[in-house]
């Protein structure tokens, strides 16, 4: 069994606010022919979509990302049609003046399972009050909060022209901690094991048990680190957190790419010449996944 925690439903609005954020007056079409991406067309259609393509590769369920402020509906609509297949997560700027009733919308009545803070991305500390509310208004609904830390690269923003000006000084794993400690029933994930920001992730995870470590991605980052390897990177996690805390990631978005392979059979060999065992692998794999977000009724 495989289940993918981490992909991005780059949905019509998406493409719809690069547009308007570009401000060349781009239509959603004439963007997706800029990049050589397919149109995502209605959010169903698209949930259809990403269902033959998970079941092409035999993945059992997926993490759908709202990958800007405010297209919770789209991801919504999409765990609306396939319950069994999609948990939805949604990105919140704690910054907005809407952002704790659009949380409260987005897990009490959109289905949502996880909040994405994106510090460096909106400019807002973890310590910020801000921060603090928003949790507040999901966590009663037993969401989870995904925190991005380390390197931030968005490329499709990159193939447009669009500006990046991300403040990485924000996105320390050691303030994950903090929350996570604050919030000890609250699963908090960082991706793409802290994305550069390797051994604080480490330190952050040791120091809360409900820290999970999210492997999704080429982790390009590693070459901010030489010498390091993938296998390496897999070892000091198991070692610090061990299986029951790690969730496998692709970090798949567009369509005709559609779901990465290549970063689950590069994850699925380190792995095996590590020689971790079936039954730990089968829970990077799936199992831990399936025990953060248990399956639609």
């Amino acid at each position: 069994m495989v289940n993918d925690a981490h992909c991005h439903f780059f949905s019509t609005k998406f493409f719809t606010t690069l547009a308007q954020q570009r401000g060349k007056g781009d239509s959603v079409a004439g963007l997706c022919k800029e990049l050589g991406w397919d149109d995502p067309g209605e959010p169903a259609a698209l949930a259809d979509r990403w269902v033959q393509e998970l079941d092409a590769h035999k993945v059992t369920r997926a993490a759908l990302i709202a990958s800007v402020p405010s297209d919770e509906a789209s991801v919504g609509a999409a765990v609306a049609k396939h319950p069994t297949r999609f948990v939805g997560y949604f990105m919140v700027n704690a910054n907005s003046p809407d952002a704790i009733p659009r949380t409260h919308a987005a897990v009490y009545a959109q289905g949502m399972r996880c909040l994405c803070l994106f510090p460096a991305m909106h400019h807002t500390a973890l310590d910020d009050d801000r921060v603090r509310k928003v949790i507040d208004a999901a966590v009663g609904g037993n969401a989870a909060v995904f925190v991005h830390c380390g390197q931030l690269t968005v490329g499709v923003r990159k193939a447009l022209g669009l500006p990046s000006a991300f403040d990485f000084r924000l996105g320390d794993p050691l303030e994950v901690a903090r929350l996570a400690n604050a919030y000890p029933t609250v699963p908090f994930i960082v991706p793409h094991f802290g994305a550069g920001f390797l051994r604080e992730a480490l330190i952050a995870a040791d120091t809360s048990p409900n820290i999970y470590l999210d492997t999704s991605s080429s982790n390009r980052w590693m070459r901010f680190m030489p010498g390091l390897t993938l296998d390496e990177v897999f070892r000091s996690a198991l070692a610090v957190v061990g299986p029951g805390r790690i969730l496998f990631g692709t970090d798949s978005s567009y369509f005709p790419r559609g779901w990465q392979r290549g970063v689950y059979d590069d994850q699925k060999a380190a792995l095996d010449r590590l020689g971790v065992a079936a039954a730990d692998q089968d829970a990077i794999f799936g199992g831990t996944f399936d025990k953060l977000f248990k399956q639609a009724s």
